[in-house]
């Protein structure tokens, strides 16, 4: 039997459609949006070549107006200019910074269980919520950060968390409700006491706020100041009035992710990587210690097939490491260079399959494109060029579908 197709745009209406008629002002036959029924589904739409439903998007942390740009990805993973989204706000910079302005860890966040992507506009003290339709984005709201010079933002089922890296450094929380609207959590605004200045130097910054898996607790990563805050939530969202202090195991705790099992996996600026168990009291304890791979400034991370890839500002390389079931690390190549890339690799992000994953090289002013092979190998498959180079400013954040 032929089966009934929608576009992705009509996917977006019945969406919104469907949300308004739960609140009972709105009720609608799906079927007046639905196209001609068709047998083969494969047929190509217009999110890209292929027909590939899924997308990279890369932020321009323009200090005059910061955008979103959007690419579809193919079936072969590579990238195509789809798009170019204003946030309405600003981007910014910290002091001191080289090939990464914001100095931090998803500024750029994709959700996929709401299918929302989060910007921050570190010059305008907010961050921006879109809707996601393949490539495609829809501004909703554009909202206070509730302190100054937002870097990261985390999401988890219902629950955000924003990371304000201006002055002490602080977290704020916000949930998202079914319509996907989002709204502050009461009570929510955590100081890191870090005594910095209002701008500070992108070193003495906080890096990233990345909330467990389990939604349980938030973790900050602080830098030169060389501890990991973990903060625990309750049902609400609202986090304990001071957080449980771990020195990091390694020097300069940057980039933070989370294995398949959420432990806790932290890229030191310091030229390795460490993990964690994160214990039910918000003590983090250690698994692997600072797994060095004798790079420089290793400082972002991501996970895929369950390998995880750092990038080395310093050195223009990518390294690898695969980890064990007890969630002990070690290095893909003993020599820690699992890829070279452009000048200036800074955030990454991994396609949802884990099949690829992107590098930003900001130094560049490109994105570089790579295959994940099954023994975590990376295979380079093209470049992404046209964005301007950045030297202190400019592009920075990236996320993917």
């Amino acid at each position: 039997m032929a089966r009934t197709i929608f576009s992705s745009g009509a996917r977006h209406l019945i969406r919104r459609l469907m949300v308004i008629s739960t609140t009972g002002i709105l009720s609608v036959s799906l079927g007046a949006f639905a196209l001609a029924p068709r047998a083969d589904a494969s047929e190509p739409n217009h999110n890209g070549p292929q027909g590939i439903d899924h997308a990279v998007f890369v932020q321009t942390n323009d200090s005059a107006g910061n955008a979103v740009i959007a690419y579809a990805r193919a079936n072969d993973g590579s990238l195509h200019w789809d798009a170019q989204y204003p946030t309405g706000g600003l981007g910014g910079a910290e002091a001191g910074a080289v090939v990464d302005p914001l100095a931090s860890q998803g500024s750029l966040t994709y959700d996929a269980h709401d299918h929302l992507l989060f910007a921050v506009n570190a010059g305008s003290d907010t961050f921006t919520v879109f809707d996601v339709e393949g490539a495609h984005l829809h501004r909703l709201q554009v909202v206070s950060s509730r302190g100054h010079l937002p870097t990261s933002i985390s999401v988890v089922g219902r629950h955000l968390y924003v990371l304000d890296a201006g002055n002490d450094g602080a977290i704020a929380g916000f949930w998202i409700d079914g319509a996907r609207h989002v709204h502050s959590i009461g009570g929510s605004t955590r100081s890191l006491g870090l005594g910095n200045p209002a701008n500070p130097n992108f070193l003495a910054s906080p890096s990233q706020v990345a909330i467990t898996p389990d939604g349980r607790d938030v973790v900050v990563a602080t830098k030169t100041h060389g501890v990991l805050d973990v903060f625990a939530l309750d049902h609400f969202g609202v986090p304990t009035a001071a957080p449980v202090v771990t020195t990091s195991a390694g020097g300069v705790p940057f980039g933070l992710s989370y294995d398949a099992l959420g432990r806790l996996i932290v890229a030191e600026a310091s030229g390795g990587a460490s993990s964690y168990f994160v214990h039910p009291n918000g003590a983090l304890v250690t698994i692997s210690s600072h797994v060095a791979n004798a790079q420089a400034a290793t400082c972002w991370s991501v996970i895929a097939k369950g390998f995880i890839y750092t990038a080395n500002a310093g050195s223009n390389t990518i390294t690898g490491y695969a980890e064990n079931s007890a969630g002990q690390l070690s290095l893909l190549n003993a020599d820690g260079v699992t890829a070279t890339t452009d000048a200036g690799p800074v955030d990454l992000a991994a396609s949802a399959d884990g099949r690829y994953i992107y590098q930003q090289a900001t130094g560049a002013g490109v994105i570089d494109e790579f295959s994940v092979n099954a023994n975590g190998s990376l295979t380079q498959i093209g470049t992404v060029t046209g964005l301007a180079p950045d030297n202190g400013t400019g592009f920075e954040g990236i996320a993917a579908s």
